[in-house]
C-alpha cells in the first residue's frame, strides 16, 4: 500500500504534464519542417521575413527587407504567418476587391463634384 501512492503520483504527473508537453513538441517540430521557400515566418526573436532559400536541413535564409537576408536556424522559426500559396491567393483577391471598390467610389464622388 505504501508504494501505491508514489506510483499514482508518477502516473498522474505523466498524464498531466509530460504527455501534453511531448505532444506540443511534436506539433512544433511539424510546423518547423512544414516551413518552405516563399513562406512568411516570424522567428522566436520577433524577426519577420520570407524564406528565400534553404541552405541545408537546419538553416534557412530570410528576406527581411529589400536586399537584406538573414541566415537563421530552422528551429528558431516560431510561427508561419502565411504559406507561399495562401499568401499569393489572398493578396490578389484583396487587391482586386479593394481596387474595384475604391475606383467605383471615386468615380461617383467626381461625378457629384462636377454637377
Amino acid at each position: 500500500m505504501a508504494l501505491l501512492l508514489p506510483i499514482l503520483v508518477f502516473v498522474g504527473m505523466y498524464l498531466l504534464i509530460l504527455r501534453p508537453q511531448q505532444k506540443r513538441m511534436k506539433q512544433r517540430e511539424a510546423l518547423v519542417r512544414a516551413a518552405g521557400i516563399g513562406d512568411e515566418v516570424a522567428t522566436v526573436g520577433g524577426v519577420i521575413g520570407i524564406i528565400v532559400a534553404e541552405e541545408d536541413e537546419q538553416t534557412v535564409a530570410l528576406e527581411v527587407d529589400t536586399d537584406v537576408e538573414l541566415r537563421v536556424q530552422r528551429r528558431s522559426i516560431g510561427e508561419i504567418i502565411s504559406k507561399a500559396d495562401e499568401g499569393s491567393d489572398e493578396g490578389s483577391d484583396e487587391g482586386s476587391d479593394e481596387g474595384s471598390d475604391e475606383g467605383s467610389g471615386e468615380g461617383s464622388d467626381e461625378a457629384s463634384d462636377e454637377d
